[in-house]
């Protein structure tokens, strides 16, 4: 690398706890009900941003603070001159003295509530044009009861635009958990700031397009508050790949050794070479099985393919390489357990994934820090002696988890991807797509990592960049042709190309 650039820290993102540290502090600005005005207000002008069109708005309030935002909207959307239903269950009756006072202005002013769920017409397209979800915020974390759970599926089953306020209700806002039903928002408009739950995981089916009201905080308020996390999006690639200088060679730009595929897997470890070849690593040998030579070769005749057999003759490869890139297509048998054996203690820089992965749960043991492990939820259930609806209802937990057991870097993939590294800010990947899911991807991203590690990048911003630069491709790839029927494969000029934005 010609030197190293000092990457973005990207979007902050923030748990529960820390944004009500703003709101205890509500006076410093003129108080709660200051608060609640200004997010009615902005949650109207996203409505007017998104759908200015939009004449008949249903909002839905619940019994808090949510909900008393929901009024201050309903009201402002009244004035504008639009036709405006409020439903409030009974079991939503406002409770809290602010979000009583914002209802009853709204009442005051002309306005009409329903408290029956029946009131609600079900042709919701020929009804409504956008509802409001204002039912609970940032502190509901619980199943909906019964009577929620009906009017959480009715306003999914209408086809409308949502707008959810602060948080799609039903979504843990800290964990991206949904523990039973939640709306299916199109867009979510987050106060003060982004929230941590609703970048990864089961959220972001639910989120929808996402910003940040900002409720005219001053920024020096949000600065004291602790980072839970930060997102990193495709304009962050840059500021970790500087240009190369002209006068460089191929042994400054690294050499990876990629191991695996065991009988029938050759294609696995073929895929992770082109991928560290494609993200920039100056030379790439490949040990594998010797029925896998020539199609390596065949497909991809810059990658330096060798037999190996028995662990023995792995040995000078390992000496020659800068970076070890393990698992993709390793199986489980004698023949993978022994080249991990050698290559676990070769002292060299790693990145594990697949095989080595499931061997490491059966076998585990203390890491060197800068090793990397890219496991998907599956493999992080089994690394953690747990399952992996566990791992998944907390995502940030399981990656947290995995650093301390491990001593190392985690890249959790999965929607949002999560990384995390001791004595660092985990990362969020805001990119990626459904398309992604298929058998090979992990291949390709671990070629990646090991490419980027290789070319001088740090652990923690090798896995940063190369999650990143993965994903990124991968949107590139599903804009071609869509997301359905995307290979791994479709990522490789994408990957060469980002890599030099």
């Amino acid at each position: 690398m010609s030197g190293s650039l000092q990457p973005a820290n990207g979007m902050p993102l923030y748990d529960s706890r820390a944004l009500r540290r703003i709101e205890a502090q509500a006076d410093v600005f003129g108080g709660d009900e200051v608060l609640m005005r200004r997010a009615g207000l902005a949650a109207w002008h996203a409505s007017l941003t998104h759908w200015p069109r939009a004449r008949r708005i249903l909002v839905v309030c619940g019994p808090g603070n949510n909900g008393g935002d929901g009024w201050v909207l309903a009201r402002h959307a009244r004035e504008a001159g639009r036709a405006v239903r409020v439903l409030q269950l009974p079991s939503h009756a406002s409770r809290g003295e602010l979000a009583q006072r914002m209802r009853q202005e709204f009442l005051e002013a002309g306005g009409h509530a329903d408290a029956a769920l029946d009131d609600v017409p079900r042709a919701g397209s020929e009804q409504f044009d956008l509802i409001v979800d204002a039912l609970f915020g940032i502190g509901f974390s619980r199943v909906p009861d019964a009577g929620t759970a009906a009017l959480i599926e009715t306003i999914n089953a209408m086809r409308v635009p949502v707008l959810a306020l602060d948080v799609p209700s039903g979504v843990d806002a800290d964990t991206g958990r949904v523990p039973g039903v939640a709306v299916h928002a199109s867009h979510t408009v987050q106060f003060i700031g982004a929230h941590l739950g609703l970048a990864t995981g089961a959220a972001l089916d639910h989120v929808g397009v996402r910003s940040v009201a900002s409720l005219d905080v001053p920024r020096t308020m949000l600065d004291e508050l602790p980072v839970a996390a930060h997102q990193i999006a495709a304009d962050a690639l840059p500021g970790y790949l500087p240009r190369r200088r002209r006068n460089t060679h191929k042994g400054e730009s690294g050499r990876v050794l990629c191991i695996g595929g065991d009988h029938g897997k050759g294609g696995a470890i073929a895929m992770c070479a082109e991928a560290a070849l494609r993200a920039g690593a100056g030379l790439v040998d490949v040990a594998t099985r010797a029925e896998h030579v020539i199609a390596l070769l065949s497909r991809r005749p810059e990658a330096m393919a060798r037999a190996v057999d028995a662990a023995a003759s792995l040995q000078p490869l390992i000496e020659s390489a800068d970076v070890i890139a393990l698992g993709p297509g390793l199986g489980q048998g004698e023949w993978g357990h022994a080249l991990q054996e050698v290559a676990l203690a070769a002292g060299k820089s790693l990145v594990l994934d697949a095989d080595a992965l499931n061997l490491l749960a059966s076998t585990p043991r203390v890491l060197p820090s800068d090793t990397i492990l890219t496991p998907h939820p599956g493999e992080a259930a089994r690394l953690l002696g747990t399952s992996t609806q566990e791992v998944q209802a907390s995502r940030y937990a399981a990656a947290n988890s995995l650093c301390e057991r491990y001593g190392c870097v985690i890249v959790l993939k999965g929607a949002g991807t999560v990384i995390a590294a001791p004595g660092e800010t985990m990362r969020v990947i805001a990119a990626g797509n459904p398309g992604m899911a298929v058998g090979g991807m992990g291949d390709i991203l671990t070629g990646i990592i090991a490419s980027l590690r290789a070319q001088g990048l740090s652990a923690f911003d090798a896995a940063c960049c190369g999650a990143l630069l993965h994903a990124a491709a991968g949107d590139a790839a599903a804009q071609e042709g869509g997301e359905r029927g995307l290979l791994p494969s479709d990522l490789f000029a994408h990957v060469r190309r980002l890599a030099n934005s």
